[in-house]
């Protein structure tokens, strides 16, 4: 099975581990994984921003640079909910209406096409710890993710999982809200966390890293003895 990766660009930046660790898990699935370098932006941060003319022009590459790919998989609900959820707005009544529907067809996240396309849970990870798992806002309210993680998480060795309080609350990312509204995002930072410590978890595991990044970021400010860890990183764990 061939798959085409899309590799947002704070993970290409600031996390490339992950993308590192999706392959490996990818191929271990026996999938035909490819990159094209070529790639850029899903076109989101300028589309918040109000800049529709300008993300017309990057969701217009990013058509054009996974056009053929069967399929097209990130470490992102956020970026694959934004192309599934809102390419159809900006290119309504255009030629490329019918090349976006298309598109969203084949976008999956990460989690959702190991469980609902390669229909494989055990990746034969091992990673003896206790830990939590926080919905991303993106993977469960624009990507209908909510089981997926949660049955890849049961199968990895050595892992203890327990439910928070409110997990389905946002963490208060929510990329420039984080800097506009910066007391409100602590706040509802510091109630993540502290839902999260309540479980006695190690470990806060989400298919985001944006979340992760924001609430990393809070926990060593308050120098806290918690962790974060995309999924992808926990699937790789443990091998020999």
């Amino acid at each position: 099975m061939k798959v085409q990766l899309f590799i947002p660009c704070f993970v290409d930046q600031l996390y490339p581990q992950t993308a590192f660790n999706m392959v490996k898990v990818l191929e271990k699935a026996c999938c035909d994984v490819q990159y094209n370098s070529n790639q850029t932006c899903c076109g989101q941060p300028a589309f918040n921003a109000g800049f529709w003319d300008e993300a017309r022009t990057v969701c217009s590459k990013f058509l054009k640079d996974f056009e053929g790919a069967d399929y097209i998989v990130a470490p992102s609900a956020s970026c694959v909910g934004f192309v599934r959820n809102y390419y159809s707005k900006l290119f309504e009544n255009s030629s490329l209406h019918n090349q976006v529907k298309d598109l969203s067809s084949r976008i999956y996240e990460f989690t959702e096409f190991l469980t609902d396309v390669l229909k494989i849970e055990n990746y034969g990870a091992v990673l003896n710890a206790k830990a939590t798992y926080h919905d991303s806002c993106a993977a469960l309210r624009e990507c209908k993710i909510k089981d997926a993680p949660r049955k890849l998480l049961a199968q990895v060795k050595g892992l203890e999982l327990s439910e928070m309080k409110d997990v389905e609350t946002c963490c208060g990312f929510g990329g420039s809200f984080a800097v506009k509204y910066g007391d409100i995002s602590v706040a509802m930072a510091d109630q993540k966390v502290k839902n999260a410590a309540d479980t006695g978890a190690e470990v806060i595991i989400s298919t985001d890293l944006s979340c992760l990044m924001h609430l990393d970021g809070y926990i060593k400010g308050k120098g806290l003895n918690l962790k974060t860890m995309h999924i992808a990183d926990v699937l790789a764990s443990g091998w020999e």
